[in-house]
Parts: C-alpha cells; structure tokens; sequence
C-alpha cells in the first residue's frame, strides 16, 4: 500500500520513542507483565511457558495484502502463530476471505485502525471512529472483535490510551524493525530483524511489501536455531492477559 509507504519512511524511525513523556498511560513489557501475573491469572499459553522458554512474538502490520495467503502458507508449514494487525478500508473490506483464513488458522488478530491515521493528530471522536470501525468489520468477519491495537507510527498518548480501554485493546509496540517499507531486499530485512532480535521481543514487519514475505521463512528457521519459540503477542505475556489501554513495549 503506497500511500502507507510514504509517511512510514518519514517518521517509522522514531516511532518506539512515542509520546510518552509527561503521559500518565500504564506502559509495561510484555515479560514484567508476565513475571508480575496473578496466580490466579488465566491467559494462554501457546507451544511453550515463555516464562521458561526463550521466546519472540512476530507480528504483521497494515495488511491483509495479496502476498498474506503466501505468508499464511508458511506459516503453516514451519508452524507458527503471528500476529497481524489490520487496516480496515482497503485490507480487511478487500480480503474478507484472507482475514477470515487467519482467525481459522490460530494467529491473533489485532485493529490497526481504518485508514492508517496518526491518532495523536485526531480529536477523540475520530479516534474512536478509526478503531471502531476496524474493530466491527472484524468482528462481521469472524465473529470475534480484536483485543490488541497498534496505533500507526507506535504514536500515542492518554486520549488514545483512555479510547483503546473504553473499546477493550491494549496497546502492542516492537522492539525489531526490518524498516521493510523502504526496500525490497529480503536478505537486508531478514538482517535487520536477525540483529535486533533478543528474548521477549516482538517484531515488526509489513506483509505488504513486496520484499517481507520471501524473508520471513528465513526469518523463522535461523531464530528456530537460535533457540527461539515464535508465539503470538498474548501467548508472549501469558499467563497474564492484555490489559485494555495499556502499553506494552518490549
């Protein structure tokens, strides 16, 4: 998606920075969430206990796209679950099909709003709308309304944190990057996200551009080597649950 392109080159780089200074918002890691959990806590454990397993939560943004049904096949061939956060107008309408395919398959699926709008340069009612929308549109396909958000840009503040727990998402960052909307070279982004991967973390990459998809069987057999278990962003922090409004940044 070009127009999506555009504005992540410009500010993509600094977006784990966020807003946050001054911001009265919960922010945690997934692990603190993790180790800070209730004995009583009930979230779901994935393949492993990532409490005593060495693990690493891959996730998708700003799709579904045409290459996704690719993406999905080798998935289930190396058999992992993602986590792919979607864009309402122009991805879910679009691939109704493939959004239903990923909820079958068992990957998490999280609201990336509808058209992909800095929500921090929104008034409160179109931030509501840009999430509720996304969320409705899911739910008519899959019976089920997300529980994760990723704001655009990781941009965010108290208004969209107060939004996101009023609509029951929790607020899902990154720590690796392959930069993916700026080149097609699949052995660079396979580089990038190999560099930067560390236990706990979570990965961003784009299964809308034309280079992620061939780096992602990559991706996965050299962190399986390195001893990871690939899960998806709630079997990461389980046994707790996501919290809505919170931020999570590894």
């Amino acid at each position: 998606m070009k127009s999506i392109g555009a504005g992540l080159a410009a500010t993509l780089v600094t977006a784990v920075t966020l807003t946050l200074g001054g911001c009265s918002m919960q922010t945690t890691a997934p692990g603190s969430a993790r180790a800070d959990a209730a004995s009583d806590a009930k979230g779901s454990f994935g393949p492993v206990d990532c409490r005593k397993a060495k693990c690493i939560a891959l996730t998708f943004d700003a799709g579904p796209g045409e290459d996704t049904p690719h993406l999905l096949d080798v998935l289930k061939e190396k058999k992992v679950h993602a986590t792919f956060f979607l864009l309402g107008r122009n991805h879910v309408l679009k691939h109704p099909d493939t959004v239903r395919r990923i909820a079958a398959e068992g990957h998490e699926v999280g609201n990336h709003t509808w058209s992909h709008e800095i929500l921090t340069d929104r008034e409160p009612s179109e931030i509501r709308a840009e999430l509720q929308k996304t969320q409705d549109a899911i739910a008519r396909i899959t019976g089920k309304r997300p529980r994760l958000m990723r704001p655009p840009q990781g941009r965010t503040d108290d208004t969209v944190s107060g939004i996101s727990k009023d609509l029951g998402l929790s607020q899902i960052l990154w720590s690796a990057t392959a930069k993916d909307y700026s080149t097609t070279d699949s052995a660079l982004i396979e580089k990038r996200i190999l560099d930067q991967a560390s236990r706990d973390g979570i990965i961003l990459l784009h299964d809308i551009y034309k280079g992620t998809v061939p780096a992602v069987p990559g991706i996965i057999d050299a962190l399986k080597a390195r001893g990871y278990t690939l899960v998806t962003v709630p079997q990461l922090m389980a046994p707790a649950e996501p919290v809505p409004g919170t931020v999570y940044r590894p």
